[in-house]
């Protein structure tokens, strides 16, 4: 007997992108430096040196790449702003080509008939913010909301899904705790400051666009299921606290106004009492939540790490990606259920999902095969397909990436794309999961019966 996996009538279809990863040009027409582009140019930060100053070059290649997107069958496209492209000291002036820059991708989106999703913030703060303390500066929630509605103002009318923030957990457990990822701090008194910010500006970001936007607004968590190594009490609590650490820190604040105990555990004397008028700010109901999901991490306690971090179990016998993360479909399914049961039937979009494995640097072909990521996508989207059965209320998913890009600073030895990308001629090249993946959307999911 055939098992079906057709997807409801209205599933949004998309793929995902974000602006210093992919577009390139940074500094071009008046733009602003980035947190990103001073941590990138900042020596031994970066694998192999590699900067976003050209990346895909998507700066000057969009229509191309909107060509691409209509050839996979898109009907959505999540990509991001640069703030400081629109903003170059972050409030204040507005830059008019940077502005007109995103306001020429959004029509051309629409002329190709794809609907265009806008993330206000996906890590690349401007440099000016920064300089005043960026996310450890109260103040930064009213920043966050000018450049909000400079944005919304811009382009609302042809934008009906917009994103606050992006992955809030790794721009301070990254940037503020560990230190791999701009700014590159490695503090645990800042990162939990840093984590309030950011979910008091989300906040103030969605009572901007109350007040002047006409669609959906949301936010959008990264979030990894947490398995205990063995049923130990030790174990059991350090899965526990760090389930609580990334899958909770940032949407409990955000939709129930409030923070999981555990986190003063985790951080100590470093956990800050916060005032509880705060709360009403980072608990604005946003309109949908993005969910962010690539691997789960099963968890033994290790003293050495107590209480702040806890030790990931490589699993034997499972398939690991080459960023190191283990192939697990069926976490996706238990993430989107879990999310369900505990903040309530919001509508729910995979915001990203994808894996890199090894591609060559140059394309042979018309196509490039391959079978690990196309056996991942094919694998993620029946997962996905189990959280409708079980009454999640998906919206939409969109695949990460579009392209193979600048993976932050791992550079572009990492490659997500379901278009093979030749950094040295900007070449593009579908690979064998994009085939897949316009099969699926053709069919509405219809390709992965078996």
């Amino acid at each position: 007997m055939t098992r079906s996996y057709r997807f409801p009538d209205d599933f949004l279809w998309g793929a995902a992108t974000s602006a210093y990863q992919i577009e390139g040009s940074p500094l071009a027409d008046g733009a602003g430096p980035s947190i990103w582009e001073r941590f990138a140019h900042t020596p031994g930060m970066m694998h192999n040196g590699d900067t976003g100053d050209v990346a895909c070059d998507h700066y000057r290649r969009y229509r191309e790449d909107v060509q691409l997107m209509k050839a996979l069958g898109l009907a959505g496209y999540r990509f991001s702003i640069n703030w400081a492209r629109v903003l170059p000291e972050g409030t204040g002036r507005v830059n008019p080509k940077g502005l007109d820059f995103y306001s020429r991708l959004v029509d051309e989106l629409l002329e190709s008939g794809i609907a265009p999703h806008a993330t206000l913030f996906h890590w690349d703060l401007p440099a000016a913010l920064d300089d005043r303390g960026g996310w450890l500066n109260r103040d930064i929630a009213h920043w966050f909301a000018e450049y909000a509605q400079v944005m919304f103002k811009a382009l609302d009318d042809r934008v009906k899904h917009w994103t606050t923030l992006n992955e809030p957990w790794v721009v301070t457990d990254g940037g503020y705790l560990l230190g791999g990822v701009a700014p590159g701090h490695r503090s645990k008194y800042e990162a939990p400051l840093a984590a309030h910010n950011l979910m008091r500006a989300s906040g103030a970001g969605i009572q901007a666009y109350r007040a002047h936007g006409r669609h959906q607004v949301g936010v959008v968590f990264n979030i990894e299921p947490k398995y205990p190594a063995t049923e130990s009490p030790e174990d059991l609590a350090a899965t526990r606290r760090a389930h609580a650490y990334m899958n909770e820190q940032f949407a409990d604040p955000a939709l129930l106004g409030s923070y999981p105990p555990e986190l003063k555990e985790i951080f100590g004397d470093a956990w800050p009492d916060f005032p509880a008028g705060d709360f009403e700010l980072t608990c604005q109901r946003p309109d949908f939540v993005g969910i962010n999901y690539y691997t789960r991490a099963v968890v033994r306690h290790d003293p050495a790490q107590y209480p702040l971090k806890a030790s990931p179990v490589r699993q034997p016998q499972a398939t690991y990606t080459e960023t190191g993360w283990e192939v697990y479909p069926q976490g996706l399914t238990d993430t989107l259920t879990w999310f369900k049961g505990r903040y309530g039937d919001l509508p729910l979009y995979v915001t990203e999902n994808g894996a890199a494995f090894y591609d060559p640097p140059v394309a042979e072909g018309e196509v490039l095969e391959d079978p690990l990521r196309t056996g991942y996508l094919r694998k993620h989207l029946k997962a996905l397909h189990a959280a409708i059965e079980a009454g999640v209320n998906l919206k939409g998913y969109y695949a990460w990436s579009l392209l193979d890009n600048l993976e932050w600073s791992l550079g572009y030895a990492k490659r997500f794309g379901l278009y093979h990308v030749d950094f040295a001629t900007q070449k593009r090249t579908p690979k064998a999961s994009a085939k897949l993946y316009a099969q699926v959307i053709a069919s509405n999911g219809a390709a992965l019966d078996d």
